[in-house]
């Protein structure tokens, strides 16, 4: 069984695009330094987690570096919905005007 939290599974990881990737990443950085600190004070509670979160941190690195070498394809985007054309009396006068010194 692999160690790491499983919201951030291999599977999941692909799924994520690179901007969520980084936010992860980031997430994770300062989570390993908060537990860092906390095993300094004496404070730490779970040492395991300070695995997991290296594991993590390894398989965000991971996922990054397959898509930069071409392993690994990035989701696709979803699409942004198209914008409805505004209509307004300016821009009706402004293409009637148009049309009438065409002809």
């Amino acid at each position: 069984m692999a160690i790491g939290t499983k919201e951030l599974a291999i599977t999941e990881l692909d799924s994520f695009e690179d901007e969520r990737l980084a936010e992860e990443l980031k997430k994770a950085k300062a989570e390993l330094f908060n537990l860092r600190f906390q095993s300094a004070t004496g404070q730490l509670e779970s040492h395991g987690r300070v695995r997991q979160v290296k594991r993590d941190i390894a398989r965000i690195y991971t996922v990054l570096r397959e898509r930069e070498l071409g392993l690994r394809v990035t989701p696709a985007a979803a699409p942004a919905p198209a914008k409805a054309k505004k209509s307004s009396k300016k821009t009706e006068q402004a293409d009637a005007a148009a049309e009438t010194k065409e002809a």
